[in-house]
């Protein structure tokens, strides 16, 4: 679908990487697409998704001050479509980060823990939570993750 459609291309300036579920297997029957991307110049980005993918169903820009980033959404192919960028290399943003950790952790710990992950996904948790469950870590997921430094 990302191919066919030509997306990573289409970002191929900003560094773009497919990140979460999907590339670590772990991905259930709704997971979305996560594309990060670099974005030094952030109004530029927000014309160029404009351009690129305001004809696709639902499509929304919206900000994140939290995370100081841009997030375009929209539905193509029968997928959800996540674009976040922010003005941090792709290798280094948190979910690339996560994604690595996760992925490890995967290859660790086996088959019968990468299938308790998609469980928990599939009784609602998010990715980052189900690991912080399965791994016994309270408190942040997303931080206490990030502090294994895989």
């Amino acid at each position: 679908m990302l191919i066919d459609n030509g997306i990573l291309e289409k970002l191929s300036p900003y560094y773009p990487i497919l990140v979460g579920t999907i590339p670590i297997n772990v991905d259930i029957e709704n997971s979305d697409l996560d594309i990060i991307c670099e974005v030094l110049h952030k109004d530029e980005f927000i014309g160029q998704l404009n351009k690129l993918f305001e004809h696709e169903k639902d499509f929304a820009i919206s900000e994140s001050p939290k995370f100081n980033a841009t997030k375009a959404t929209f539905l193509m192919g029968g997928f959800e479509i996540e674009i976040f960028g922010q003005n941090i290399p792709t290798i280094q943003q948190n979910a690339y980060r996560h994604m690595l950790i996760e992925y490890k952790l995967l290859l660790e710990k086996g088959e019968k823990f990468r299938q308790e992950i998609i469980d928990l996904k599939n009784q609602g948790y998010k990715t980052e939570p189900a690991f912080a469950r399965l791994l016994g870590i309270e408190g942040d997921a997303y931080e206490a993750l990030l502090k294994l430094g895989y």
